[in-house]
C-alpha cells in the first residue's frame, strides 16, 4: 500500500487521532504571542482543515496541502461551514511545487515527523525553502523523543534530527518542548520549531 492509498484509507475509515476539531494550541500561541503577521501562507499535511481554518480567520491568504483527496474533502467543507477562503489541494509536498509560492509562513503539525531517513527529511526541508519568501517563516510541530517509547501516535524524533534536515536551509529561531493538542490524557510530547529562511 502506498502511502497516499495508506493515509486515503484512515480518512476513509475515521482512524485520524490527529484530527482533534480545533487549532492546535501551539500554533495558536506562536501566531498571536510572538506574534506571526498574517501573510500568504502554506500548510502541509492539513488534514481536515481545522489549523488552516483558524489561520484564515487571522486573515491569512491560506494554501493547504495533503496527500489524502478525503482529508482535502473534508478540509473544504470545514472552511465553507466556516464562512472562510481557504485554497486546499491535493500534493505531495515531497515531490510537488505547490502553486502561489513565495509564501511568507509555512505550517506543518506532524508532516516532518511522518518521513524516516534524514534524506526524506533534508528534502522536506529544501522544498519549504523553496516555497518561502526571503526571512519566511516555518513553524513544525514535530513528535519528540521526550517521554517514554510508544507503540502508537506521532513518531518520535530527536532534536539532531530537525537540526541536521533544517541547517542548511534555515535558522532556527526557536526549538521548544511541549506536546500535541489532543482529546486524550496523556497527549504525545513535540517539539515547537519556529524557523527562518536563510538567504
Amino acid at each position: 500500500m502506498s502511502d497516499k492509498e495508506r493515509w486515503e484509507e484512515r480518512y476513509r475509515t475515521g482512524n485520524t487521532p490527529w484530527d482533534i476539531g480545533r487549532p492546535d494550541f501551539n500554533l495558536v500561541d506562536m501566531v498571536t504571542k510572538r506574534p506571526i503577521p498574517a501573510c500568504k501562507a502554506l500548510e502541509i499535511g492539513c488534514g481536515a482543515g481545522s489549523n488552516a481554518v483558524w489561520l484564515a480567520r487571522q486573515n491569512f491568504q491560506v494554501t493547504a496541502t495533503d496527500l489524502s483527496a478525503l482529508a482535502i474533502q473534508k478540509a473544504g467543507e470545514e472552511a465553507s461551514d466556516a464562512g472562510v477562503d481557504c485554497t486546499f489541494l491535493v500534493a505531495d509536498f515531497l515531490n510537488d511545487e505547490v502553486p502561489g509560492a513565495p509564501f511568507g509562513f509555512v505550517f506543518d503539525r506532524g508532516c516532518f515527523h511522518s518521513f524516516d531517513s534524514d534524506e526524506e527529511r533534508k528534502q522536506l526541508a529544501e522544498n519549504v525553502g523553496r516555497h518561502l519568501e526571503k526571512d519566511g517563516l516555518w513553524l513544525s510541530l514535530v513528535g519528540s523523543t521526550d517521554g517514554p517509547p510508544r507503540e502508537v501516535g506521532p513518531p518520535q524524533r530527536s532534536a539532531r534530527d530537525i537540526v541536521i534536515a533544517v541547517e542548511p536551509y534555515f535558522e532556527v529561531l526557536s526549538l521548544d518542548s511541549s506536546y500535541f493538542d489532543a482529546d486524550g490524557p496523556e497527549p504525545p510530547r513535540n517539539w515547537v520549531c519556529l524557523m527562518r529562511k536563510r538567504h
